[in-house]
This record gives structure tokens, sequence and C-alpha cells, in this order.
């Protein structure tokens, strides 16, 4: 099986090429009418720059997959920066934490990223190795935490399990309006705000630090 090669000067560029040809035919022709000739030309490289690069078809999809995941993950880590940082009053918090979760609601939920995401994990799964370090899967809720953790600090919030905390405002906001509606995307239903208020009302009835 070809191996990866270290990566020559401007060869970045090459990558990113082959992902995004990966990522756009796999999505419109699906991962097995999709050759590695088909990738090769519309990235502009050789059929062997494909296989030097990432080995095979499969570990291709998986790096298409976890280029988009962490491009989100990136939007989640902006997102927290920008609403949860400088909460210093405990009569922020409700607010903020709306502001949060309404930001990934329509930002990241509504995105292109996000259905790509979810479109390739769904349509071509049985691709897919078993993998533990798949960083959409945890790296979101541990950035989460972390932020909790850091409100826990400055005496706003009681959480002595921050990642705790995290799974359950995700399963308080995102998961009642993916159990409710079948979707979290606020960008294209409306009903999802006020079940995101809801929820964060309930998180802060539970993790509120008591005064």
């Amino acid at each position: 099986m070809p191996t990866t090669k270290t990566l020559r000067a401007g060869s970045a560029h090459k990558r990113t090429a082959i992902l995004t040809a990966a990522r756009e035919l796999f999505l419109t022709d699906g991962f097995d009418r999709t050759s590695v000739d088909a990738i090769a030309a519309q990235a502009g490289v050789s059929k062997r720059t494909v296989y030097d690069y990432f080995g095979d078809k499969q570990t291709l999809l998986r790096a298409v997959l976890d280029a988009v995941g962490q491009s989100l993950v990136a939007t989640i880590r902006r997102t927290l920066d920008d609403t949860l940082t400088d909460v210093t009053e405990a009569g922020e918090l409700e607010s903020a934490l709306v502001a949060f979760a309404m930001r990934i609601a329509t930002d990241m939920l509504g995105s292109a990223e996000y259905a790509t995401l979810q479109r390739l994990a769904q349509t071509e799964s049985d691709h897919l190795p078993h993998r533990d370090d798949q960083v959409i899967t945890h790296a979101p809720d541990e950035a989460l935490g972390e932020r909790l953790a850091a409100l826990a600090r400055a005496g706003l919030l009681d959480a002595p399990d921050p990642r705790l905390a995290a799974d359950h405002f995700i399963a308080l906001t995102f998961g009642v309006a993916l159990n409710r509606l079948g979707s979290a995307n606020a960008a294209e239903d409306d009903r999802v705000r006020p079940l995101v208020i809801e929820g964060v009302r309930a998180f802060l009835r539970a993790y509120r630090q008591q005064t």
C-alpha cells in the first residue's frame, strides 16, 4: 500500500486541492462511484500524488471528514470566544449562553460544512473505519466544557464536572430541538429559538452558582 511522503515545499496547496476535489466528488457521485483518477483530474494532480498523500480512497474520505470537522470545531471555538469570554456578572449568563447556542444553531448547524459532514457521515459510514479520535465527536463538547469551567472558576456556575455540564447544556438545547423538531438548525426553523432559551434556563436552574 502506498505510504504518505513528507510534504514538499508548496505541497500543502496540492493537498488542499485533493481534499476539495474528493469532497465535491464524494458528495455528487458517492464514494463507490468516485475514482481516484477522477479526484486526481479535478485536483490537477497525478493519480500517484493522491496515493502518495493519502494512501487509499478510504483514508482520503476520512481526511475529508476530519478537515470538515476541524473547520466546525474552529467555528465553535470562535463562537465561544465571541459570546462567553467576557461574562463577569451572573445577570449576563442567560443572554450570553443563549447567544452562544443561537450562533451555533444558526451559523454552524446551517452551514455547508455541517451539511457536508452530516451527509458524508450518514451515506458513507460503511466506508469509515472505527476511530476513537474523531475530532468532531468530542472536541466541541470539550471546548464548551472548558469554557463552563472558566465560568465556574469565576464564581458564576456551580459545575464540579464541567464536561458533564457541557453534555447537559447540549442535551437541554440542541438535543431537545432535535428530538422535538428533527433539527436544531435555527436558520431554517424559527421554533428552535424558544426551545434553546428554555433549555438555557433549565441549565441555569441546575448550574447557576447560588449566592
